[in-house]
């Protein structure tokens, strides 16, 4: 955490211990407002506070709305000047980032849990004893669809993901494309849904050794051949395909909230809209959780300042601010906003379909990535 001229840190790390505990209850059960809402207490006089917040690019729009209100909360509230320092990055790239010591985080949300086993066991291989992320809280959901253009999924029944195999081996030619999985978290839930539909198993019954079992590396690839893109991010192929049209992509698969964003803008161009195709032998739901790190470069005002921000996020002023931004909400009080998540917009509200959030093991996404360079288009 930066400082600037900060020459109080115990008296600083006391009050914020006093007073978080009660701030957050506030925070999650009041009402938002920017007027201070803890008439009690008097604000503080205090230097300005940074932590560093490393999280995906997914989430960009949405925490870069609220962020500037939780930063104006804080000094409404109890008087003391906060910075939230936001940096960008793919969930794979983030790792990569804590290992090599190129950034800091006082905070890390990839967009998955299945990245906090990854990282502590790179973590340790450092030579280091204990894990640095000790656990985490989701912010907000995101499942993996299918997006397809419906008249595409109308004529050929797609349901389910094995359905794009069934229309392979009936000789049915399409474009594809989901992101890169060295690059984006959304590549790794697009190959670990493709793995788990080649192998007829649910995603959590995945093992290392169907990665390596030929029959299923074979389908993977049969429908990897069709790619016609591996993008660095889902947002790029939502607004790819609703620019170019159902000629030049007709199946990728991409988080729900993209469909959401350019369902419409596709039917008014192609009069057919892109929708969500929830595959009904399993949907990855991706949680972005919150992780506080267990690093010695974290301090107790760090922790402090953090755990005001995710109780900020995890207010009903913030998840309503998600929907709005595509995702859904992580607060089990707060209701799925239906005229956001319709079927006028290409998705549904309920998910009618399995649903994974978690993988057997790190040593599988480990799998995933090798198995990666064996099965996509031009490998």
């Amino acid at each position: 955490m930066k400082r600037r001229g900060y020459g109080r840190r115990g008296y600083l790390a006391f009050i914020l211990g006093i007073i978080v505990g009660f701030l957050l209850f506030l925070l999650i059960s009041a009402v938002y407002s920017l007027r201070p809402i803890i008439s009690i207490l008097k604000p503080i006089q205090a230097d300005t506070l940074e932590i560093i917040f490393l999280y995906t690019s997914e989430k960009q729009s949405w925490i870069e709305s609220v962020t500037p209100a939780f930063e104006k909360w804080v000094k409404d509230t109890i008087g003391l000047n906060v910075k939230v320092k936001l940096i960008v990055a793919g969930s794979h790239e983030t790792v990569n980032l804590i290992l090599h010591g190129s950034v800091k985080p006082t905070v890390w949300s990839p967009a998955s849990s299945i990245w906090i086993p990854y990282l502590n066991s790179k973590w340790r291989t450092l030579g280091y004893s204990y894990d640095l992320a000790l656990n985490g809280t989701p912010l907000v959901y995101s499942p993996t669809v299918i997006a397809v253009w419906k008249s595409f999924a109308e004529r050929y029944n797609i349901t389910y993901l094995s359905d794009l195999y069934r229309i392979i081996e009936e000789g049915v030619e399409f474009k594809y494309g989901h992101p890169d999985p060295t690059l984006s978290n959304g590549g790794v839930a697009a190959l670990l849904m493709e793995v788990a539909a080649a192998a007829g198993k649910p995603i959590t019954m995945l093992a290392v050794e169907d990665l390596m079992n030929p029959s299923i590396q074979k389908k993977v690839s049969s429908l990897e051949r069709f790619a016609v893109k591996y993008g660095k991010s889902t947002g790029f192929f939502g607004k790819w395909a609703a620019e170019s049209g159902p000629q030049a992509i007709q199946v990728f698969i991409v988080y729900e909230n993209v469909v959401v964003d350019n369902s419409l803008a596709a039917k008014r161009k192609w009069n057919d809209p892109l929708i969500a195709v929830y595959p009904k032998d399993g949907v990855f739901l991706c949680d972005h959780p919150y992780v506080l790190l267990n690093a010695p470069w974290v301090s107790e005002e760090d922790k402090h300042i953090a755990e005001l921000y995710l109780a900020f996020l995890l207010s009903d002023y913030s998840q309503i601010e998600a929907m709005k931004h595509g995702f859904r909400p992580s607060v089990e009080h707060i209701q799925i906003d239906t005229s956001i998540f319709n079927i006028d917009n290409g998705v549904k509200s309920i998910i009618d379909a399995p649903v994974y959030t978690t993988i057997p093991s790190s040593d599988l996404l480990e799998g995933l990535i090798v198995l990666w360079d064996k099965v996509r288009a031009g490998g």
